[in-house]
């Protein structure tokens, strides 16, 4: 398997907590991370084990021995940082999402189709054995045809995660930007189908400033299956879930809309209910193992670019409805 060395675009919470452990665990070095800040970007390296750090973009893709970037920056610092990778001849995993419009994230994505790089969304959901195990049950037909899917993920955004993404639309703040683009990533993943077109309605329930910190959405999709989504930054108790609603049965699946590999997942038919079982993996270990042996020329990304786009392009066409209070159908920019 090629050795993947890595540099890190923004000293960000993700890339301390969930990115560099598994980077290493798979096999892969992080050799260099870029900070806007000097100072900051000395103390991470030095925190996490970096030999180096720097606040220059261009001097952390001229180091020949780094052939992977992943970009955890505020969102409107994706698309400049991903082709200048691009243009360094970097692979790429870039966090959701992938720009501040889908003409931009198809942008990305072509730049580097046509240089024969490997782009990725760092879409986590869809690596997590509760969803996988769903998916298969669903492709197994346990619960027939989908009729309807039910998205809980409005949540209490903690206070070291608020900061631009209560206050500040330029660097893509608001929780449409932030969780409605994980649903439509993972509502596509289990339905294998794009949205066709979405209702919605958004509000300041408390913690926004200048964007939206709640949002409830209902989308079309080509089967004729419906789906409604309740994403938020202001919801403490609540928990999150995913349900899939089918002529044959119902999954009920509890707490799985996180970064860890927790919940219960319930499948009822007409014989009654029993319990999905489901691996307990990493899911950040799975996703750069599958990015990993796609640079390798062994399949694709668990998420890749044109996933990336897709799921910006919904979160885009709810922010759409929401704004006009209008019935709005997806774009995708022609991907």
């Amino acid at each position: 398997m090629t050795q993947l060395n890595w540099g890190l675009v923004g000293a960000s919470n993700i890339a301390a907590t969930c990115m560099i452990p598994a980077m290493r665990a798979m096999g892969g070095t992080v050799t260099s991370v870029l900070s806007s800040s000097a100072e900051r970007g000395a103390a991470y390296a030095g925190e996490h084990g970096l030999p180096h750090s720097t606040d220059d973009l261009a001097e952390l893709l001229a180091r020949e021995e780094i052939n992977a970037v992943y970009i955890s920056t505020t969102n409107e610092k994706h698309k400049d940082q991903a082709l200048a990778a691009i243009a360094a001849g970097k692979h790429v995993l870039c966090e959701k999402p992938l720009a501040m419009s889908v003409s931009d994230a198809v942008e990305m994505v072509r730049a580097a189709d046509a240089a024969g790089l490997t782009f990725a969304t760092n879409h986590h959901l869809r690596n997590a054995g509760s969803h996988l195990a769903m998916r298969k049950a669903v492709q197994a037909g346990k619960i027939g045809d989908v009729l309807a899917v039910r998205v809980f993920h409005a949540v209490y955004l903690p206070p070291h995660l608020q900061g631009w993404r209560i206050d500040n639309p330029a660097a893509g703040g608001g929780v449409i930007p932030d969780i409605v683009v994980h649903d439509a990533d993972t509502v596509r993943f289990h339905l294998g189908e794009d949205p066709k077109s979405v209702v919605a309605i958004e509000t300041v329930a408390g913690l926004g400033q200048g964007v939206e910190d709640s949002v409830m959405s209902t989308w079309h999709m080509p089967s004729g299956a419906l789906v409604q989504t309740h994403e938020g930054f202001t919801i403490r108790y609540a928990g999150s879930g995913f349900e899939l609603h089918g002529t044959e049965g119902s999954i009920f699946a509890k707490n799985v809309m996180t970064q860890r590999p927790i919940g219960e997942v319930i499948l009822r038919t007409e014989t009654g209910e029993e319990e999905i079982t489901y691996s307990d993996h990493n899911l950040y270990e799975r996703s750069l193992g599958l990015f990993t042996k796609a640079v390798a020329g062994e399949g694709e990304p668990s998420a890749t670019g044109v996933d990336g786009v897709k799921s910006l392009a919904v979160a885009a066409a709810v922010k759409e409805a929401a704004t006009s209070g209008q019935r709005t159908t997806v774009d995708y920019g022609g991907i």
